[in-house]
């Protein structure tokens, strides 16, 4: 077995605290763009905003104890020192799942969905469908994160969480979830290590963007090709620049508390279900939270890599390979991609549960973690025998 997990407790030093706050309150901010606000990127009038609650009003303090709240350790990986969450379920017989965020997300994405998944019976549901959760900073984000430090693609945060669940851990066999980045890893631990899953549930599918489309394609199949030209033309510029120019964009966000939030917050309203307001998808405080973290650790630079490897690299999935593990998915009706199941099933071969949700987008378990915990469990719960 691997070293033994050394317990972590996140706490900022004061004098960084205060830096954030005299950096917030010497911004220049550019001017408005003309038209409609966020037709262009952020909102010069909500950041402004923002930024003011953010030296004024946010308590950081709280959000870091509510993390706090949890048990954390990290352990010696694969050339740097991963965090992560290890929360015991409470149950006859939790079954081990590995929960993945992506980018622009981070632990604090998952405050609120722990507690449904490891006491499901809190809830009003069946302690049965316990899990004990362990939940990573991923590999160069947030607390995984220290300057200098190896910089990691998909498929090495998969070899790397793996051997965190199977050698430091000592799961035999676990779940898997995730969205965005954690989405990919859990569909390449699928691929590269699928003996030791049990299966793999996930919100954001790894399909592909330059597959033939299909000869004589369904109405869904023509949707999905439609949404998805638009999603090229207007929505992926921040992956051509992170995925060619991580370091130049690195100096701009490192340096900035503002430019780094109004990176961010533009993700949060563009790909949260919300009513125009982001606030009415996520709460203020723990989307300053997860900016925060970013802002602390100094991580937004390596955090781009996996874009970079995507980009200069192959797909995290081999040509020719597929996911042949059991696989569900939650198809949130605001998630970025939206592949028909006749696409996925070209990747997924065994594909168990698919079910369309009423509301949420692509920060599941932010937006909407009581049916995010409730689909978790429907999935995995005729999959947990050899779980452990």
């Amino acid at each position: 077995m691997a070293k033994t997990p050394e317990p972590f407790t996140l706490s900022v030093p004061d004098a960084a605290i205060a830096d954030l706050k005299e950096r917030l309150a010497r911004t220049r901010f550019p001017d408005q763009a003309p038209g409609e606000p966020w037709a262009y990127g952020t909102d010069v009038n909500y950041l402004r905003e923002l930024a003011e609650y953010w030296r004024t009003g946010f308590d950081w303090r709280a959000q870091e104890a509510a993390l706090n709240a949890f048990p954390q350790r990290k352990a010696f990986l694969h050339g740097i020192d991963v965090h992560f969450l290890h929360v015991p379920g409470k149950g006859p017989n939790p079954c081990p799942l590995l929960l993945m965020h992506g980018w622009p997300g981070s632990v604090f994405e998952f405050l609120d969905i722990i507690p449904r998944l490891t006491d499901p019976a809190a809830f009003g549901g069946d302690p049965a469908d316990a899990f004990t959760v362990v939940v990573p900073s991923l590999p160069g984000y947030g607390l995984s994160f220290q300057p200098g430090q190896p910089r990691f693609g998909v498929p090495a945060i998969a070899d790397c969480l793996a051997e965190l669940m199977t050698e430091v851990l000592g799961y035999r066999r676990f779940a898997a979830q995730g969205g965005d980045w954690g989405g990919f890893t859990a569909s390449c631990l699928g691929v590269h290590h699928a003996a030791k899953l049990l299966g793999i549930h996930i919100n954001l599918l790894s399909i592909r963007p330059d597959l033939p489309p299909p000869e004589n394609p369904t109405e869904d199949e023509r949707r999905y090709l439609e949404e998805a030209a638009v999603w090229v033309k207007e929505e992926t510029g921040y992956q051509w620049i992170q995925g060619t120019r991580p370091q130049t964009l690195a100096f701009g966000l490192a340096d900035s508390p503002v430019g780094l939030a109004a990176w961010i917050v533009e993700k949060f309203r563009a790909w949260t279900d919300n009513d125009g307001s982001i606030e009415s998808a996520i709460s203020r405080d723990r989307m300053l939270a997860n900016i925060s973290l970013y802002w602390f650790t100094g991580c937004i630079g390596a955090s781009f890599w996996p874009y970079y490897a995507r980009l200069h690299g192959p797909w995290p999935i081999p040509d020719g390979r597929t996911v042949d593990v059991p696989m569900g998915y939650a198809a949130f009706p605001k998630e970025i991609r939206r592949p028909p199941r006749s696409i996925a099933a070209k990747s997924y071969t065994d594909i168990r549960r698919w079910t369309p949700m009423d509301k949420g987008g692509h920060f599941a378990a932010l937006e909407q973690p009581a049916a995010l915990a409730a689909e978790i469990a429907a999935f995995f719960r005729p999959l947990r025998e050899g779980a452990g």
